[in-house]
């Protein structure tokens, strides 16, 4: 099943380099402003409903891996050795339109995978409005092991902590969101 814009509101993004303590936080999705129509609906800030919608977008079939990475590029810890990066058509659209930033419904997906290529968890970044987070441009963190189990969402210390180093490239990793190399 194919990814629909208007069907997400906050994107989810895959954190490079998520650690720290698991935090979940809940936000009444019915007291949120209604979106926009050209603008996604979001899950709430749950860890259920962000799993929920990864799992029925099919992520790892109909979107985008990031572009110049590949599948299987070198990675580092917190995250795997081996990582697989998406990106809904939200983050897909800012990063081919050479945004600076992120805009809210967009969703990065990292797989993290150790060195024999099984999957060892998968940390998602979602973009959600800056009101959300706003030290942090309103970005939503999880990371998720194969077994199921939350090492850390939310505002998760770690992950902040972590990408805090590339806040000038709206916290990720991956790749420059506006000029040179992705």
């Amino acid at each position: 099943m194919k990814f629909s814009i208007v069907s997400l509101t906050g994107a989810v993004v895959l954190a490079a380099a998520c650690s720290g303590e698991p935090a979940t936080e809940e936000i009444d999705a019915e007291a949120q402003p209604a979106a926009a129509t050209t603008q996604p609906q979001l899950p709430d800030t749950t860890v259920e409903s962000v799993w929920s919608m990864l799992t029925e977008a099919g992520y790892q079939d109909t979107w985008t891996v990031w572009p110049g990475l590949g599948e299987y590029y070198s990675g580092n810890e917190p995250h795997g050795m081996l990582l697989t990066t998406y990106l809904n058509d939200v983050a897909l659209a800012a990063l081919n339109s050479g945004a600076d930033r992120m805009p809210t419904g967009a969703v990065l997906v990292k797989d993290n995978f150790m060195p024999d290529s099984t999957l060892a968890a998968t940390t998602v970044m979602v973009k959600r409005e800056t009101a959300y987070n706003p030290e942090h441009n309103g970005w939503w963190w999880l990371k998720r092991n194969a077994d199921g189990s939350v090492d850390a969402a939310g505002r998760a210390t770690g992950c902040q902590n972590c990408h805090g180093g590339v806040a000038d490239n709206d916290y990720i990793f991956s790749g420059p969101l506006s000029g040179g190399d992705r």
